[in-house]
């Protein structure tokens, strides 16, 4: 019978449980339930992106968990405004993206005061900064890049515009984004896998980028368009510290 089947349940007490993984992409609460032999876990957190200023990434490794108890994960949502949504594991001094980060690494989002989004904070290094009337800043460590501004004179009006930021992939750290480029593609490209910004619409790219501001200005009259950020994400893998960010067997391994 079953000589196969005890090998297998007596590996699986010696070495600790099978790689396994868990992501949460959209905003809102959860309670995680720690499976099985699965006594730590590594954990990365990124933070949605706002208006103009993108979500930071934090990742930290062997954080202890107790096989069938319960635990928090917030996923921050993208919002219109300057403010970035936080994301943690278990609570927000554990490890946690957003307005910055916590962990054992990571970086914050890339900001603007102008019209381009920033791009979502790397494992290493930060998001780029969204720019106006230049090219975006390009992100460091594996984080997105910003968006580009640009200006224009349609008839009697002005008219500034910027790219969304890029996001920020969560299968552990990769390339950089490149920075949007003012004249051409405006949009900031995704670090690590993410998502790029976009253009016309300027949302910000998953996960965590920031979305761009648009304005008019027309004799006496204003108006402007703000583009959202996009939501972050919380993505948990085991074993831990087998699997370690930013890059020790972090890839799909379900």
């Amino acid at each position: 019978m079953s000589g196969a089947q005890q090998v297998t349940f007596m590996n699986q007490r010696s070495f600790g449980p099978p790689p396994g993984q868990e992501a949460y992409t959209s905003n809102g609460t959860y309670t995680w339930v720690a499976p099985e032999l699965v006594t730590s876990v590594s954990v990365v957190a990124v933070g949605g992106g706002g208006l103009r200023n993108a979500g930071g990434l934090g990742y930290k490794n062997d954080i202890s968990v107790i096989p069938g108890n319960s635990y928090t994960v917030v996923v921050g949502n993208g919002t219109q405004n300057s403010a970035q949504g936080p994301s943690y594991f278990i609570d927000s001094s554990t490890v946690s993206g957003g307005n910055g980060y916590v962990g054992d690494g990571g970086g914050n989002g890339g900001g603007s005061q102008n019209f381009g989004g920033g791009g979502a904070g790397g494992y290493s290094g930060d998001g780029g900064r969204g720019q106006c009337q230049a090219n975006g800043c390009p992100g460091t460590g594996g984080g997105g890049g910003g968006g580009a501004g640009d200006v224009s004179f349609p008839g009697c009006a002005t008219f500034f515009y910027g790219g969304g930021g890029g996001g920020v992939g969560i299968l552990g750290e990769g390339a950089s984004g490149a920075g949007g480029i003012r004249g051409g593609a405006m949009q900031g490209l995704g670090g690590s896998g993410g998502c790029d910004g976009g253009c016309f619409p300027s949302s910000g790219g998953l996960y965590g980028g920031a979305g761009a501001l648009h304005c008019y200005c027309y004799g006496s009259g204003f108006c402007q368009t703000l583009y959202p950020g996009a939501d972050g994400a919380v993505r948990i893998i085991w074993p831990s510290p087998c699997r370690a960010f930013p890059s020790t067997r972090t890839a799909d391994e379900s």
